[in-house]
């Protein structure tokens, strides 16, 4: 969640979805309560720091570290939170003085906290004792969350244990500190929601969302018969398709089949963030792959797609809707369809916090497709319109994307060699300089000028600079000769 979406919540008053709570030194006596309530009812934002008339009282700085530490620590502990639901919250200073924000998803399974369940109004969280409160909660999570059916005959062995070490590994990169990593495969699927008993029928077993993650292809074809996704290419032949991958295998391999079936064709531009080289390709497409992979209808048959034409990029996949129209990003809630699925792709990294899809998707467009803006559409099928730059025929779509690559390679080559000699704005400068002598070799200094629209003064120093660093050369007689980049460069 970025800073604006903070002060935007600190700006509202306290409801269904939205609590403040004080927190100078230590965490709230009650905050187990209204985490609890929040995953039974439709989640929410909870702002450590906080008085209830939504002024900032502040965190101690001193004490925010071991906060953060008893948070994270806490929600996995079934004595606490049952069954646990890890949480990972954020800091902020606003105004001068600091803050937590910790998101709560709604989850598909019913929450106890000190063994109570508590579900959450307006008014605050209440708890529950009547039998027929708690099984009202439990069939309105049963009927909205098909991810949590439990598939009693289900055994570890119909899972693939390959894929859940990879996971393991993936969750590891993101968070070396992660409470799962100690784990059992057993005893991670059960922490992570994958395993639950129904405490109405008493029928236990791995879940829908298990098989999804982690089913070997023929368990989850088993399950889930029409279950597949298609990406298609359709630039040159649009009645059938130029390329085509089609997917049914479990979400976190889909994942990358997706992401490589994106990179092959379509092109990432050198963007610098900072101080920090970040892949516009990605950022985009991280969230519209993860989009129809967790938050997707998984037993309707609509089965889920993903087309890229040569002005703009579609997915449309089943969906439970919360609404019917267009999703705008200032005042849209965020609602995850499959909790459990969400919450793990989050562990490993995969997406960002709920919601950082659609701002993440404008935020970075704009940059990558001048100023175009996605379309998100909430109905029974969701659907994602990505413009892209028009009128590109599939080879030279194919052309731009093997050049992206070459040109990656060439910025990481550069970055390492200059690292700490050059300012971030001559780095790129130097960049653009090579990426223009690959692409068209032979050119003189007054050529490239030209090309980047910079003073050739300035282009024949930098020109010096890739000389001394090997990365390019000079070919043939003073008048008629040229810049190439270096054979030790093109290896």
């Amino acid at each position: 969640m970025s800073i604006v979406i903070a002060e935007r919540l600190l700006s509202q008053a306290e409801n269904i979805r939205l609590e403040f709570k004080e927190a100078r030194t230590a965490l709230p006596n009650n905050l187990f309560e209204t985490i609890c309530a929040m995953l039974n009812r439709e989640g929410g934002d909870i702002l450590l720091g906080v008085a209830d008339n939504g002024n900032i009282t502040g965190i101690d700085p001193d004490r925010i570290d071991g906060i953060r530490t008893d948070l994270v620590n806490l929600s996995n502990n079934p004595q606490k939170l049952d069954p646990p639901f890890i949480l990972f919250p954020v800091v902020y200073k606003i105004s001068g003085r600091y803050l937590m924000y910790v998101q709560i998803p709604v989850s598909s399974q019913v929450h106890k906290s000190g063994s109570h369940v508590y579900d959450r109004s307006n008014d605050g969280d209440f708890k529950i004792n009547q039998p027929n409160r708690i099984a009202e909660l439990y069939n309105r999570k049963k009927t909205h969350y098909t991810e949590g059916i439990i598939y009693p005959y289900l055994r570890l062995d119909d899972l693939d244990t390959a894929v859940i070490q990879k996971a393991r590994i993936l969750i590891r990169n993101n968070n070396s500190n992660h409470p799962w990593l100690n784990l059992d495969d057993k005893q991670l699927l059960q922490t992570a929601g994958l395993w639950r008993r129904d405490l109405q029928t008493g029928q236990e077993g791995y879940t829908l969302a298990a098989a999804l993650l982690f089913g070997k292809d023929e368990t989850i074809l088993n399950i889930l018969p029409y279950y597949k996704t298609d990406a298609l290419v359709r630039i040159n032949d649009i009645d059938r398709y130029d390329d085509r991958d089609y997917v049914q295998c479990n979400l976190i391999t889909a994942y990358e089949r997706l992401m490589d079936f994106i990179g092959r064709h379509l092109p990432d531009k050198f963007y610098m963030e900072g101080d920090q080289r970040i892949s516009l390709r990605t950022k985009i497409f991280r969230e519209i792959v993860a989009n129809i992979l967790v938050h997707r209808e998984f037993t309707n048959a609509y089965p889920a797609t993903l087309t890229i034409f040569a002005d703009r990029a579609e997915t449309a996949n089943a969906n439970v809707p919360n609404g019917v129209g267009p999703i705008s990003p200032e005042r849209f809630t965020p609602f995850p369809k499959n909790p459990a699925i969400a919450k793990f792709f989050i562990q490993m990294g995969r997406v960002e916090e709920l919601g950082s899809g659609i701002l993440n998707v404008n935020k970075y467009l704009t940059i990558y497709s001048a100023g175009n803006k996605p379309t998100f559409i909430e109905a029974a099928i969701f659907q994602t319109i990505i413009p892209l730059n028009a009128n590109l025929t599939w080879s030279s779509r194919i052309t731009d994307t093997v050049i992206d690559t070459i040109t990656d390679t060439v910025t990481d080559t550069v970055n390492q060699l200059m690292e700490n000699k050059f300012s971030i704005a001559v780095i790129v400068r130097l960049h653009n300089i090579i990426s223009v002598i690959y692409k068209t070799p032979g050119l003189k200094s007054n050529r490239i000028a030209a090309t980047l629209g910079i003073d050739e003064n300035n282009i024949r120093r930098d020109i010096r600079k890739l000389q001394e660093l090997k990365l390019i050369i000079f070919k043939g007689p003073p008048k008629t000769g040229g810049y190439f980049i270096t054979d030790e460069l093109r290896k």
